[in-house]
């Protein structure tokens, strides 16, 4: 019988054929023992036919990052569980660095750093403003969280939460263990605020940032703050269709 892959990659989509393709691309040039679990929302486009050609398991799901990603836990047979973004490049060593992480008993799961790819002024805007998040102890689902197994069971795993789902996470993860920070970036796409206003969808990410702070919980907020042109990696790209925000500061 064949044993169960050490990592499972669990990314979840929706309308990504323009980037699925290159990350999984960047994935076959990793090394080590990986399963790539792709859960799409309801794609209209080629996004699952390209993840199945380059030898995903594509799942589908209801639309929403963090139902995706749980729905993917459920069937990974790896002892580590890594959520990737669908526009998002990891380093060619990023298993072994996961690995290398997960060797302290200590440590249940971690983050890497994180680059937006461009040269506009929002890009590197976010590119300072990211560590310094960091300085105050907090990690976004865009800079691809890793957890083992038994620690993303103990707590639950991700909540159906329209907003915050990986702040949520984070939270109950750091009552049981250490959550690190691996010093190798993974690199993100900045489509997601070029040719929009950035100060005002930046402005609006602060509020609610605020509000989560203060103990409004993400249900609430996803309900009466979410519609905001912002556009959700894995569940609110939907042309057309005001999405709701995603819960890292907006791309």
């Amino acid at each position: 019988m064949k044993m169960p892959p050490a990592l499972s990659i669990i990314i979840p989509t929706f309308d990504e054929e323009g980037q699925i393709g290159a990350t999984l691309d960047a994935l076959g040039r990793m090394s080590g023992d990986f399963e790539v679990i792709v859960v799409d929302g309801g794609s209209r486009d080629r996004t699952a036919a390209l993840a199945r050609s380059r030898g995903a398991v594509v799942l589908a799901a209801e639309r929403g990052r963090g139902v995706q990603m749980h729905a993917g836990s459920r069937v990974a047979r790896g002892a580590t569980l890594w959520f990737l973004h669908a526009d998002t490049l990891p380093p060619t060593d990023a298993a072994w660095r996961i690995a290398e992480a997960l060797a302290d008993p200590a440590v249940v799961g971690g983050n890497f750093e994180i680059l937006f790819s461009g040269t506009s002024r929002p890009a590197r805007f976010l590119n300072q403003l990211y560590p310094r998040l960091r300085w105050l102890g907090l990690a976004y689902g865009d800079s691809a969280f890793f957890v083992r197994r038994l620690a993303y069971e103990q707590v639950g795993g991700f909540r159906p939460y329209p907003i915050f789902e990986d702040l949520d996470l984070l939270r109950r993860l750091r009552r049981i263990g250490r959550f690190v920070h691996v010093p190798r970036p993974v690199i993100t796409s900045s489509r997601n605020f070029e040719g929009r206003r950035f100060a005002p969808v930046f402005a609006r990410w602060v509020l609610l940032q605020v509000l989560y702070w203060l103990g409004v919980s993400p249900a609430r907020l996803g309900h009466h703050y979410g519609r905001v042109p912002v556009t959700d990696r894995a569940g609110a790209s939907d042309p057309g269709r005001v999405g709701r925000p995603g819960s890292s500061p907006p791309r």
